[in-house]
């Protein structure tokens, strides 16, 4: 039986309707604040008629249960509503009953790629790179911390006024961030990265515009022939979709470890093992860091580590690795330029405690590191790939860098699309004989010769 024939309402009549989308700027309307009341009321009941929380959760007709009990409820609250707002309200009830609240719709839209919740009436979300404010909202402050408490719980994390923060992953691998007083001033605040559901690959960035194909296949080139790459860029800029769509490049027959705060990389090959970061327990102790699994790491047999991001001393234990075998490896930092991310190295390899001179350092980051791969996130929310930069050595006490691609910007469209083009800087690379002894003889034209005459255009 339908729900609307349990209620004994009609249907609403055929007609043509497009959603409106759940990202528009308004601020939210008296009915749908009633409408959140009422559905949170309904949600109270329905826990309360039920004996266990774990029956709903893991029966296999949870939603025919959820369904019985709404109607019931639903009765009892004597509200006159339309058949639309009927199955609205029941959708609400859903999401916070097996979901997340208000939020469970934007996770479930995969045009979004961030929510933001800033205190119980502002949420925000990240769609086609731009930021914009939904209409939805909480109902209060302890609705926002019970949302909270719903996703850490299953993961052992915790949260409360003495410990007020807390990184946490979604069952689809999204990556969760929450704060709550007395250090978040205005109210508790979520905010969610969502986990890609379809893995995407360099033709898709090449789709994107994010890079061209020759850049691609130059890139290609690199993690084939066991160069150590470095991805730098500002929050937010695609750095993780950029490394995990370098690390498919590696041959399927390595064994491959990668190392993450967060697991976040899809990896097509097989022999992968995954390494995770793990929390301090309640007492502080049992925490186990970036840098511990580095070093762990190097015990394990790998051909190839992929580091999710370099924060602190790990750096230097990156470094050590690459120069000592393990060629191919990959890593993401934060830095707005490559020569910015020589320096954000130098500065994380100085928070190990070890007291090297910087001039040792600078040689093991000249020595180690073969290429850095900028990525910039544009103010139109566009991403692409800004500099491919080799980095050829020492000259006295500097490491001397050469950028080979690089993104140039020519103003913008009436739209205020940011216009730009990606080109060789017509540098061929030192490492080049490397390349060909993997057998990459990348043509001329990759690197920017092209014939007199002829005019290229991507």
């Amino acid at each position: 039986m339908s729900l609307l024939k349990r209620l004994g309402s009609a249907p609403p009549p055929a007609r043509e309707s497009t959603p409106s989308p759940p990202a528009e700027e308004v601020v939210p309307s008296p009915d749908q604040q009633r409408m959140l009341e009422l559905s949170l009321w309904c949600v109270d009941r329905i826990q309360a008629s039920l004996s266990n929380q774990a029956e709903l959760l893991h029966s296999p007709d949870r939603g025919r249960l959820i369904e019985e009990h709404f109607a019931r409820v639903y009765k009892q609250a004597g509200a006159n509503l339309e058949s639309a707002q009927i199955n609205q309200l029941f959708a609400m009830v859903c999401d916070e009953l097996l979901g997340f609240g208000p939020i469970q719709q934007l996770l479930n839209d995969e045009t979004i790629s961030e929510v933001m919740v800033n205190g119980p009436n502002q949420i925000y979300i990240e769609q086609q790179g731009r930021l914009k404010r939904t209409n939805l909202r909480f109902a209060n402050e302890e609705h926002v911390l019970k949302i909270i408490d719903r996703i850490i719980r299953p993961l052992g994390r915790r949260i409360d006024r003495k410990w007020p923060m807390v990184d946490a992953r979604l069952p689809d691998g999204s990556r969760v961030n929450a704060i709550i007083p007395p250090c978040a001033v205005d109210g508790s605040m979520i905010t969610i990265r969502k986990f890609a559901k379809q893995r995407l690959t360099v033709d898709d960035l090449i789709g994107f515009g994010s890079l061209t194909p020759e850049m691609a296949e130059f890139l290609r080139a690199c993690v084939v022939s066991r160069l150590n790459l470095v991805v730098a860029g500002g929050t937010g800029a695609g750095k993780t979709t950029l490394l995990n769509v370098l690390s498919n490049f590696i041959p399927t027959g390595e064994r491959i470890v990668t190392i993450e705060d967060s697991a976040e990389l899809q990896l097509a090959q097989e022999h992968v093992v995954r390494l995770e970061a793990k929390p301090a327990e309640i007492d502080g102790s049992g925490r186990v860091q970036i840098r511990d699994l580095v070093i762990n790491a190097l015990r394990m047999r790998p051909e190839r580590i992929v580091i999710g991001e370099c924060r602190g001393g790990e750096a230097l234990d990156m470094l050590q690795a690459m120069n000592t075998g393990h060629d191919g490896s990959l890593t993401t930092l934060h830095a707005n330029s490559p020569r910015d991310a020589l320096a954000r190295m130098e500065t994380m390899a100085m928070m190990a405690g070890m007291d090297l001179p910087l001039r040792v350092i600078r040689e093991q980051i000249a020595s180690a590191i073969d290429v850095i791969v900028l990525q910039s996130r544009l103010d139109d929310g566009q991403r692409k790939v800004a500099y491919i930069t080799e980095v050829q050595g020492m000259e006295g006490e500097t490491v001397v860098l050469q950028d080979i691609f690089k993104l140039e910007l020519h103003g913008k469209t009436p739209e205020g699309r940011i216009i730009s083009e990606l080109k060789p800087t017509g540098v061929r690379p030192k490492f080049t004989p490397r390349l060909e002894a993997y057998g990459f003889k990348l043509p001329p034209s990759i690197f920017g010769t092209q014939i007199p005459g002829q005019k290229r255009s991507w």
